[in-house]
């Protein structure tokens, strides 16, 4: 690896951007060395599955301005429209068509106007179904951390990238969990912003976008929170605008609900329970108080059924809109099992059951937020065990819903949230024996990004995990 790829490594983005501000290191110098970083270490991860190194490079020749200019990024190949690009969903068939977009998506624009340089596209699950990085279109994205688990997902192409030190931030993607899960299990930074979160929340399906909400994932606070600002767009630079500018507040005194097991009180693996108390007793150490409790509302099993109803609709809607791309309606040679028999019970959710569903989401959401009333924060384990091994999820078509089903055991505590229209962030604060990232997750009331921000800041100059590098 030549010296810049080297030394810029394991810069976050404002540090990299710093470096094109004061004219030490010329953009076209760090998209190549991202682009060497991402041809040294994606072989042995598979996180990249599309590349755009001479539109990245003749961007850099352009010379980008904003408060990221230069600074090389990746895309999230799901949901989301890249100019002159193709989008494949982790789609066999769309990955065949390849078709180019006219525009960029509304998220993709902002961060272009902010100077990103887009050096290509990360991994996703088939649709964003499960919560992996892995498809029949392009394989298993690994974990850098260890390269025979899982990096989870469905932004695990994005999280593996950044763990790896190819690109400082990727942009990534939240439906019921896909920010918050590959942070936990690649060491990372992962927010996910509230439902009313603008420019941050771009999904063009009605049902998607309830629930679903974009930004990235990065390896500091700061990266975040100017991303933030970017997707909202808000001029960072300004001296008193932006949640950038936000993180030297302090939080104050936060009443904090700790939740250590499932909700039905069944106990989670050992190592996400020590992560969760762990992160309690250091906020009560910076002066937080914290006792248990959390929503009695998302422990409702009643409600699954609901939910179920509303995903059936959402892949309805994804499966038109995939049928619309091609110019023919879908074959279940096109789509993973998974995502065929879930396409397969769509028909028979009519329209009075979806506008149940609707109503279903906006009453959970009334009773889910009441709980802030009382409180600041909620904490819990990010996830219910620590990365799985590669391949867990993977569907088949002899029992198909069964990794569904499994996802909900591996990640019990995040779709709520997305239900809900909470913010929600996912922090690199506790590592097991085995030397893998354990996150912990913290949830605050509705557009209250401003309070997980600073408190995460806190969290981060009180127990730093920057020093933290996996081996590839």
């Amino acid at each position: 690896m030549s010296t810049l790829a080297a030394q810029t490594r394991w810069l976050d983005a404002i540090d990299q951007a710093a470096l094109v501000a004061s004219g030490d290191v010329k953009p076209g110098e760090l998209v190549e060395a991202a682009i060497e970083r991402i041809e040294e270490i994606d072989p042995a991860l598979g996180a990249i599955t599309l590349r755009y190194f001479d539109q990245a490079r003749a961007a850099a020749e352009a010379g980008p301005t904003g408060p990221l200019a230069g600074v090389p990024f990746l895309i999230k190949d799901l949901l989301t429209d890249v100019a002159g690009q193709a989008c494949t969903e982790a789609n066999i068939a769309l990955k065949a068509q390849a078709l180019p977009a006219s525009t960029d998506s509304p998220l993709v624009a902002f961060y272009r106007a902010a100077g990103l340089i887009f050096a290509g596209r990360t991994a996703s699950s088939e649709f964003g179904t499960i919560p992996t990085a892995e498809s029949a279109a392009w394989g298993r994205t690994r974990n850098p951390w260890n390269t025979a688990l899982s990096s989870g997902g469905s932004s695990g192409g994005s999280a593996a990238a950044v763990a790896a030190g190819m690109v400082p931030a990727a942009h990534a993607s939240d439906a019921a969990g896909s920010i918050r899960i590959p942070a936990s299990c690649c060491g990372l930074v992962g927010l996910k912003p509230s439902r009313s979160s603008g420019g941050a929340a771009v999904a063009p399906m009605a049902e998607l976008g309830l629930i679903g909400s974009h930004l990235a994932v990065t390896r500091s606070v700061r990266d975040t929170a100017l991303l933030l600002d970017i997707a909202r767009g808000v001029q960072a630079a300004a001296p008193d605008g932006g949640y950038l500018a936000g993180l030297g507040t302090a939080p104050g005194q936060l009443r904090v609900g700790l939740l250590d097991t499932r909700f039905d009180g069944s106990p989670v693996h050992p190592d996400c329970a020590e992560a969760a108390r762990s992160a309690a007793r250091l906020l009560e150490s910076l002066g937080h108080h914290v006792e248990p409790g959390f929503p009695a509302a998302v422990g409702d099993s009643t409600l699954d059924g609901l939910f179920a109803t509303f995903w059936y609709s959402i892949m309805a809607d994804v499966f038109g809109e995939v049928g619309r791309r091609l110019g023919r309606e879908l074959t279940e040679a096109d789509v993973e099992p998974l995502n065929w028999a879930l396409g397969g019970l769509a028909p028979d959710v009519t329209a009075e059951d979806r506008q149940a569903a609707r109503e279903g989401v906006a009453g959970f959401t009334r009773s889910v937020v009441s709980w802030w009333d009382d409180h600041d924060l909620l904490l819990t384990p990010t996830l219910a065990e620590p990365p799985l091994p590669s391949g867990t999820l993977e569907s088949d078509s002899v029992d198909p819903l069964a990794s569904l089903g499994r996802s909900l055991q591996f990640a019990p505590f995040t779709p709520f949230v997305n239900f809900a229209g909470l913010p929600a962030i996912s922090l690199p604060l506790h590592v097991n024996t085995d030397g893998l990232p354990i996150g912990v997750q913290l949830v605050a009331a509705p557009d209250r990004e401003d309070l997980l921000l600073r408190v995460a800041a806190q969290l981060e100059i009180a127990a730093p995990w920057q020093g933290r590098r996996p081996a590839l």
